[in-house]
């Protein structure tokens, strides 16, 4: 009886035994799963996130790779929300350049690593055309491009219609809201075009937004209360091109474009006799947020000269336009085809005005207060500004004004330019002596080297500079 309790004891405790030994391996193996399933092992998720928020977001791009875990972390808003929570939001340069072939790249810069990234093509898509009604399978990112001027789109107006029916696609516009990259429209062969294609810099895809109203081509953009509005323009309607008065914006939020009035072009319905009217065609030739309206410079249009005739404002409180001051519409500066180029930097409103030489240009501020175009800058280094469509681009990065332009190897070249610094540099000169304007023309000559800096370059070979956008993740 002993033995056989003593063997039945014997087997209850090897029993208990295993069974134990079991439940620990089970549990060993369960933690091992538990801890492979997430982030960083031997730390919860919430940990893992505020160490990835904390990252650069240049290193997402190979840190994707890791798992599928850790891309769907990074692709995820919870993640960049954590870094807006933080302060650790970046603003990134993006350009877009036209290649052989009227192909579209663009390329961005962290201007912090100084590092590049290059983003993924447009999608295909189909058009349909309006007067065909057929399906046409075409390259989305060939819409932005454009062989030819602007001006000689523009030529069309007065019956060259044939350039038209040989050009691919072109004369989109670009803007940027809400932490994403849009393009608007723009000529399909001899079709103006509604579309509209967002980029996500968080996902780095392309997709498809809500349409326009209206198809437009060389429309104007402008951001004001985080809305992306849309100005003027020319449609193709009955075999001719006719400029638009029609604005409107898009919500990024409802993704909903609304009607605001249209602009009334004041000026260009004044003009003395109805053979002018027809001849000269009036043209929103630029377009800058400022002061919390919208300034839309103008000009009436008859190949090849450009006349300006001021431009009006949109107040979006009032909803409705008024016409720009005097001081401000006529002294624009204006670059080639007649686009008037300006950004707004820490609330300044800055253009770039190209200099009688091929190698020089100067940095003009808006005084608001008298009215008035003022010289902040000379000798600004560009190259043969009229070698090109779009030589130079200005942008509003990190607080700073930037011009992109491209150097003497071909190489895309983002200057910075201090502007308030520089500006401080200056010594006062109360009186009219000799001493005191030679010691200021030599401090202002000084200065004026120390006054822009590299920050990133990028071979892009003959490629050619079409636009620039800034988006703050």
């Amino acid at each position: 009886m002993g033995s056989v309790l003593s063997l039945n004891n014997s087997r209850i405790e090897q029993h208990e035994f295993s069974q134990s030994d079991f439940c620990k391996r089970q549990r060993l193996s369960l933690d091992f799963c538990e801890e492979n399933s997430r982030l960083i092992p031997s730390l919860p998720d919430e940990i893992s996130f505020q160490i990835l928020a904390r990252l650069p977001r240049i290193n997402y791009l190979k840190l994707k790779l890791v798992s599928q875990a850790w891309k769907a972390a990074i692709l995820s808003s919870e993640l960049f929300k954590l870094r807006k929570e933080l302060g650790k939001t970046e603003e990134w340069l993006y350009i877009l350049t036209k290649v052989q072939n009227d192909k579209l790249l663009w390329y961005a810069l962290d201007p912090l690593s100084r590092r590049w990234q290059r983003l993924p093509r447009m999608p295909n898509f189909a058009f349909e055309d309006e007067s065909k009604k057929g399906l046409n399978a075409l390259r989305m990112w060939n819409m932005v491009g454009s062989s030819i001027k602007i001006a000689d789109a523009i030529r069309g107006w007065l019956g060259r219609k044939d350039a038209f029916d040989r050009m691919r696609l072109c004369g989109c516009a670009i803007g940027a809201v809400d932490g994403c990259l849009y393009v608007l429209g723009g000529f399909s062969r001899a079709s103006t075009m509604k579309c509209v294609w967002r980029y996500d810099p968080i996902l780095n895809v392309w997709s498809e937004a809500t349409p326009m109203s209206i198809g437009r081509a060389y429309c104007k953009t402008g951001i004001l209360n985080n809305k992306l509005y849309v100005v003027g323009g020319v449609s193709r309607s009955q075999g001719r091109l006719t400029p638009l008065q029609s604005a409107e914006f898009f919500d990024p939020i409802t993704g909903v474009w609304s009607q605001i009035p249209s602009m009334p072009f004041t000026k260009a319905q004044v003009l003395p006799t109805a053979f002018l009217a027809d001849l000269l065609k009036p043209i929103a030739t630029g377009i800058t947020s400022y002061r919390g309206r919208l300034f839309v410079p103008q000009s009436l249009y008859c190949w090849p000269f450009f006349v300006d005739v001021g431009g009006e404002v949109y107040d979006p409180e009032m909803n409705s336009w008024v016409e720009m001051p005097i001081g401000m519409g006529e002294g624009w500066p204006a670059r080639q085809a007649g686009t008037k180029l300006s950004v707004t930097v820490d609330g300044e409103l800055y253009a770039l005005d190209p200099a009688s030489s091929l190698d020089s240009a100067m940095i003009k501020v808006y005084d608001y207060q008298d009215d008035a175009w003022k010289v902040v800058a000379g000798d600004v280094p560009i190259r043969n500004f009229t070698a090109s469509e779009s030589p130079y681009l200005l942008a509003s990065l990190l607080r700073k004004l930037h011009v992109v332009t491209k150097d003497a190897n071909h190489n895309i070249a983002v200057l910075e330019a201090d502007i308030q610094n520089h500006l401080a540099s200056f010594p006062p000169a109360p009186l009219p002596l000799d001493d005191a304007i030679h010691e200021h023309a030599e401090a202002a000559a000084e200065s004026e080297t120390d006054l822009w800096k590299v920050i990133g370059t990028c071979s892009v070979g003959s490629a050619e500079l079409v636009s620039c956008q800034t988006l703050c993740i």
